[in-house]
């Protein structure tokens, strides 16, 4: 089915502190780089308005992205009265200095980013603010004890973590009530159904899906890689390297075919599969196209049975390729050291 304007975005819990979102979310990486150099300011801006006027509220940036002018952009977005129409989310942590790729989780880092996104952004509190990637040199404690200061000083209201291990979600939510656990979970990105997503339900954290869509994938198949512009990651990617985008070529025809017999595109199919997992579930695809983000809210009026779900879940299952190149700064390898160890500088 094509995108339909009657289609209205329902709205969520995530979480177990009161925090309503809506059903889908509006990854805003890709309007500043990562997937290709920053795309128009006032095209982004038009954008993220008629994502707000279609009942998208939930807008997922980090000081990551670009770095900072994502920030900047959201902030221009919101200016209008707009500000108390969104849930808005961002994260700290990543930083490149000297060439390399640092993670930060220490309390005077927290505190100078959590203070330069507010003035970024412009506004006076962050709604969901996560560690976008855990730092193993800090225990998890510390980091959350920081943030948990911050909540209570009015600067952000929910707490959230990306790509962390169970361990580490346990231990951080015994400090402070975790709202939201960012990761990516899509057809193919499927491991986090182990350990991850029933530890999340077990303690109430609502999940925010990241790259539902297989990074582009279900939306483009193989086609993707041919119009990806210099500087785009995913051009790196395993699954998308030669020796196993044939075969994952397959597995998108597959999908398309199950697509037609439905009346939906690929993305649709995928984007609807993972909104069928769960009311504590909130996908946030990205896109940088009007046309795609109608696209994207058309998901939610397909319906997908058991045996749909089977289907498409046996056929994800051949994906070939690792998801990124090196388990590194994934949730896999996220585990802090105890807080015994920590000596404060």
């Amino acid at each position: 089915m094509a995108a339909s304007e009657e289609v209205k975005v329902p709205r969520i819990k995530l979480g177990s502190q009161g925090f309503e979102v809506s059903a889908q979310g509006l990854g805003c990486m890709g309007m500043s780089g990562s997937y290709g150099p920053p795309k128009p300011e006032p095209d982004m801006i038009k954008l993220i308005h008629h994502a707000i006027s279609r009942g998208i509220t939930h807008l997922d940036t980090s000081d990551f992205y670009g770095p900072h002018i994502n920030e900047i952009l959201i902030g221009k977005a919101l200016k209008e009265g707009l500000r108390e129409k969104v849930e808005l989310a961002t994260k700290f942590a990543l930083s490149f200095e000297n060439g390399n790729f640092i993670i930060h989780g220490d309390p005077a880092y927290v505190r100078a980013a959590c203070e330069a996104s507010l003035k970024r952004l412009d506004v006076d509190c962050i709604d969901l603010y996560y560690q976008h990637r855990i730092d193993t040199r800090v225990p998890i404690e510390v980091t959350i004890g920081e943030l948990k200061k911050l909540v209570e000083e009015g600067k952000i209201k929910y707490i959230g973590l990306s790509e962390a291990s169970a361990s580490t979600i346990r231990r951080a939510h015994a400090v402070h009530p975790i709202t939201a656990i960012q990761l990516e979970w899509s057809l193919w990105s499927r491991d986090v159904e182990e350990e991850i997503i029933p530890t999340c339900r077990e303690l109430g954290i609502g999940i925010v899906a990241y790259s539902p869509l297989g990074q582009g994938f279900f939306s483009s198949g193989p086609k993707l890689i041919e119009n990806l512009t210099e500087g785009d990651y995913r051009k790196y990617q395993p699954r998308f390297q030669a020796e196993n985008l044939e075969h994952n070529k397959n597995l998108y025809e597959r999908v398309n075919a199950i697509a037609s017999r439905k009346g939906c595109t690929p993305s649709q199919l995928a984007l609807a599969w993972v909104h069928h997992q769960g009311n504590d579930v909130c996908p946030i695809p990205g896109t940088t196209k009007i046309q795609n983000l109608d696209q994207n809210i058309g998901a939610l009026s397909v319906k997908l049975s058991a045996e749909d779900k089977a289907e498409l879940e046996s056929i994800a299952a051949a994906v070939k390729g690792n998801r990124y190149a090196t388990d590194a700064n994934t949730w896999k390898t996220s585990d802090t050291p105890p807080l015994s160890t920590w000596k404060s500088t």
